[in-house]
């Protein structure tokens, strides 16, 4: 075990085990860049995200408290994949129209879900878009690429996402009313996964607990890969229509 102050001393001897631990999770930070390259565009560089991701790293390495009962590994995945994140947004590589698109859906899906009272199906949600149900399918598709870690982001003060998992190995990481948030959002998360369809939350299940790839997603339900990216893409529409709807300070989708 090593102390935060140990790493920024400044001797020989942090310098070596800071350069110890950012080796030892380099491969943390390819495989998150790899899976989050499988959710952009073609024109989005890996090398890029990658390299996002170090910075990430480091500064999950300089700044990680080991005194607090939380793995380093934990604590990097969520800076490196926050990094990452951080520069795509900061490239705005989503067309316009893109965005619009998402927002649609999410705001047909609230919609259906106060007057059904349940989850709506595709053809319902294609009907309100007033699209086709492949029409509405080729839209899944193409915001596939926007539906980037929605659900680790809670309501600033402006309504705006921040950060969520910003809780771990910090000083007020035992703060009565950051664990009330934390609990309260993980139980909206948990109700909001409960109530999707079943196959979309198997695919959810599998790919974000079990980490499975949509190939291989795609062999266990027994559906094609893009039949199965199309059915993610709705369940996590479904999903951050219903967090912005239940958490409060969200504000509601619009069009």
């Amino acid at each position: 075990m090593y102390s935060k102050l140990a790493i920024q001393d400044g001797s020989p001897e942090a310098r070596s085990l800071r350069e110890k631990r950012i080796l030892e999770h380099l491969p943390q930070v390819k495989l998150i860049a790899a899976r989050i390259a499988e959710k952009v565009p073609d024109s989005v560089s890996v090398d890029d995200l990658i390299s996002a991701g170090t910075l990430g790293l480091i500064n999950a390495v300089d700044q990680f408290n080991p005194n607090l009962d939380v793995k380093l590994k934990t604590y990097a995945e969520h800076k490196i994949r926050g990094a990452i994140l951080d520069s795509l947004r900061s490239i705005d590589w989503a067309p316009r129209n893109k965005r619009r698109k998402a927002k649609q859906i999410e705001a047909a899906i609230v919609e259906l879900e106060k007057s059904l009272q349940r989850a709506p199906e595709e053809l319902e949600v294609a009907e309100k878009l007033g699209l086709s149900l492949e029409e509405y399918r080729r839209w899944l598709v193409e915001t596939r690429g926007l539906n980037l870690a929605p659900l680790e982001q809670g309501p600033n003060s402006q309504g705006e996402g921040s950060d969520v998992l910003r809780f771990i190995s910090d000083e007020s990481e035992e703060w009565p009313l950051q664990q009330l948030e934390r609990s309260e959002l993980r139980r909206l998360l948990v109700e909001t996964i409960e109530r999707l369809p079943e196959v979309e939350r198997t695919i959810v299940t599998l790919y974000y607990r079990r980490e499975l790839t949509l190939r291989q997603i795609a062999s266990v339900v027994d559906l094609h890969e893009t039949r199965v990216s199309q059915l993610k893409s709705q369940a996590i529409l479904r999903m951050r229509a219903s967090m912005r709807a239940r958490w409060p300070g969200q504000s509601e989708p619009r069009r």
